[in-house]
């Protein structure tokens, strides 16, 4: 009685896994993939909250804002950023050399080429050389640990699953919103994100996923954080339209500080790939430490200097100096190899740069005085959306954050300018994909590959197949009653052919020929049929189930080709 229990226990267990395959295979949206998309984001917000955690208690005891100058050089704190380069540098040592690679830029490469799917041994570096970054007051952020700690959990578990790989990578890319809305509470900013950077393509069974996931991050930080918009004391007004050619003006100069930017951190970070990391590492501390010793508010995420940005009565020379005291900062913990995001730092540039670009035009034209906070949120927006090719995001992002919809047209109106010259002006591309370029990483997929790769095989594949044992007597035989089915012969060294029958055209002389086949596990994608077969653009792959001995389709060449000219990939 208790076999047959486990009989049928594993039997139902085997269908429910077997269906569960077949749906999530189809590029389709499913209810199963929306609810795994849920479970894995609840574990991918849980990593990220406590990250957050224990961020927020070391910065109990790191923080040096509220020191004066006197008191910042007697204070030990000041020499965090060397303590921290050294505690980097002691994990990266730790972990293995293979896992090394980290990041957004990192998870972009693996959600272009390989699903997704983020090595485990990759997360504690990250985790903690992150959190050390982050806590010893590098100009770095906090999106860059919560993107890559979110891929990871996600893929992880969608493996653990035996997910098909295309359903992997709607999972990274879940975890990946669900990291950034328990960030910075903004689930929308979250789904734009990925769209717009990461995937950089929008499809319907992609979106319900994905949302689902921002929502369950967003929920989860205000569970422990509370709804808390992180600029929302940023006074934003409605600014007239008589004042948008200066908007056009202020687009125009933060285009070219944005390019201006970029050019500059990625030439350090091209410098550095070849330095040691330990001498990169110390370097960056040492000029993060100068920095901080004269400008403390130029360290961090890049909090302290927006709230320089809209104090009641900034002073311009005190927000220039700033301004170049968080650029040279953040060029020198990321550009050398300092684990941690670009968005932080960026929105406090933008706000900075705002902010001067208001206290100037205020100083020509009086009127614009009521609207520093708006230039302060417009600069924000537009530094991010130039600098990481995602204007849309950057606009939802600061739309949740401020939780003012006043200012969408002005920003909008500001990014234009902007974008058009750093991207048209001067040749800027996104930050993520040059920095894939200086890593050696690729990330172009042809149009054909990207659209097989949303497919998993079991969508397609022959189940009509019949495997028999290597025996001449009885092949002719098989294959005449076949009925149309597949004949695939296990030769005595294990290997699999497909067994067909040639007709020769000069003596109508039917022949038995057989053509070697290549194996692919069922959670494979159409992708890697296509790479098998379109060297020759003929013959079959066969598709196992757990291990080789349990063939369960087949995929012709022919077959893929009519799916590829239907227009369904």
């Amino acid at each position: 009685m208790q076999n047959r229990i486990k009989n049928t226990y594993t039997r139902c267990q085997t269908y429910l896994r077997t269906d569960l395959q077949d749906k999530l295979s189809q590029a389709k949206l499913s209810l199963q993939l929306c609810m795994l998309a849920l479970l894995f984001a609840l574990i991918a917000s849980g990593v990220i909250i406590l990250f957050r955690l224990l961020l927020l208690w070391l910065n109990n005891y790191t923080q040096t804002s509220e020191l004066e100058f006197t008191e910042i050089l007697d204070d030990w704190r000041v020499l965090l950023p060397i303590l921290g380069a050294l505690l980097i540098w002691l994990v990266a040592r730790m972990g293995s050399q293979r896992y090394k690679r980290m990041g957004i830029a990192y998870v972009l490469h693996r959600v272009k080429l390989h699903y997704g799917k983020v090595p485990l041994q990759s997360a504690p570096g990250q985790f903690f050389q992150a959190l050390f970054a982050l806590a010893t007051n590098f100009s770095v952020g906090r999106e860059g640990p919560a993107i890559h700690l979110g891929a990871v959990s996600a893929s992880v578990l969608a493996e653990k699953f035996n997910l098909p790989d295309n359903s992997v990578r709607i999972m990274c890319s879940g975890g990946i919103a669900a990291g950034i809305a328990a960030t910075f509470n903004a689930p929308l900013a979250g789904v734009f994100f990925v769209f717009e950077v990461i995937l950089r393509e929008y499809k319907l069974h992609y979106f319900f996923p994905i949302m689902i996931s921002a929502i369950c991050g967003a929920v989860s930080s205000q569970l422990v954080f509370g709804n808390i918009h992180e600029y929302e004391q940023i006074g934003v007004i409605r600014i007239p339209l008589s004042q948008y050619p200066i908007l056009a003006i202020t687009g125009v100069i933060i285009g070219c500080v944005a390019a201006l930017f970029n050019t500059s951190l990625l030439k350090v970070t091209a410098k550095g790939q070849h330095w040691p990391l330990i001498y990169r590492l110390l370097l960056a501390g040492i000029i993060t430490t100068l920095v901080g010793v004269f400008l403390p508010e130029a360290l961090g995420s890049g909090d302290l200097a927006i709230e320089r940005a809209i104090s009641e009565h900034p002073g311009l020379l005190f927000l220039i100096a700033l301004l170049i005291g968080k650029i040279i900062a953040t060029i020198a913990a990321l550009g050398l190899g300092i684990p941690g995001g670009i968005i932080g730092p960026l929105f406090g540039i933008g706000a900075l740069l705002g902010a001067i670009l208001a206290i100037i035009s205020a100083a020509a034209f009086p009127a614009i005085a009521p609207y520093i906070g708006l230039y302060t949120i417009i600069g924000m927006t537009a530094m991010m959306g130039v600098c990481l090719g995602a204007p849309l995001a950057a606009l939802i992002a600061l739309l949740e954050l401020t939780n003012n919809a006043s200012m969408i047209l002005p920003a909008m109106f500001v990014s234009i300018p902007a974008f058009l010259v750093a991207h048209q002006g001067f040749n800027t591309k996104s930050l993520f994909y040059n920095q894939l370029e200086i890593m050696g990483l690729d990330y172009k997929v042809s149009p054909v590959r990207q659209g097989l790769m949303k497919t998993g095989v079991r969508a397609l594949m022959d189940r009509r197949l019949v495997i028999v044992k290597d025996n001449e007597e009885l092949l002719l035989e098989v294959l005449k009653r076949a009925e149309g089915r597949s004949v695939l012969v296990r030769n005595n060294l294990g290997d699999i052919q497909m067994l067909q029958l040639e007709l020769q055209a000069t003596d109508d002389v039917s022949t038995l020929t057989r053509q070697p086949m290549r194996g692919l596990p069922d959670t494979a994608t159409l992708n890697e049929v296509y790479q098998i077969l379109c060297r020759e653009r003929r013959g079959e792959v066969y598709i196992y189930q757990d291990s080789e001995d349990k063939v369960i389709g087949v995929i012709s060449w022919a077959v893929l080709q009519k799916e590829i000219n239907s227009g369904q990939v």
